[in-house]
């Protein structure tokens, strides 16, 4: 352990790694020698897994022993670094997982209901072109929360007045026009 422990103050961590194992067992000392291999494998070689291993034989052998809060702090702090480095630097929380998945099966939903909507206006206007005969296409616009004629007439024509002729252009499928349906799509004439 002595030749060790004057490799790793000479820099030589990788002799000094040799010789830590080499005088590994299962006694007390074993559990000093996994601490200082578990330190040198944390500090100088950047690699979190093998310090894992050995701060975990630490506890194993020596639970009470004069490190064990700094090991038990050095073990949470490395499974989070493993963790990051394994996922590519994105640990998040299962509760933040479930709220992403929950938030992408909404916007599914809304995409569907929208493309829904859209084929139901496509079909619509298909079969009014076909009795009207030829006739400009007019812009479509999907509503939004909080959307009225009104606002849509700003939105599309600067000014509010416009909002009779959206009406009229929407009869069919507007039925109280203070009572817009978020995602329904609306033909601007």
């Amino acid at each position: 352990m002595q030749d060790a422990d004057n490799k790793s103050a000479q820099g030589d961590f990788e002799r000094a790694v040799n010789l830590y194992e080499a005088a590994l067992d299962d006694s007390p000392r074993g559990a000093e020698v996994h601490n200082k291999l578990a330190l040198l494998y944390d500090d100088k070689l950047n690699d979190p897994v093998s310090a894992l291993h050995h701060f975990k034989r630490y506890l194993a052998l020596s639970p009470n022993g004069p490190h064990a809060k700094d090991v038990k702090d050095s073990i949470k702090r490395d499974e989070i670094a493993a963790l990051t480095a394994l996922s590519g630097d994105s640990v998040i929380t299962r509760a933040e997982a479930a709220r992403l998945r929950n938030e992408n099966l909404t916007l599914h939903k809304e995409i569907e209901e929208r493309a829904a909507s859209r084929t139901a206006l496509q079909k619509l206007e298909g079969s009014d072109s076909r009795k009207a005969g030829p006739k400009r296409a007019g812009q479509t616009y999907v509503v939004q929360s909080g959307d009225t004629l009104v606002s849509i007439s700003r939105k599309f024509y600067k000014s509010p007045k416009r909002w009779k002729a959206i009406l009229e252009a929407n009869k069919k499928s507007i039925h109280d026009p203070k009572d817009l349906t978020v995602g329904q799509a609306l033909v601007i004439p």
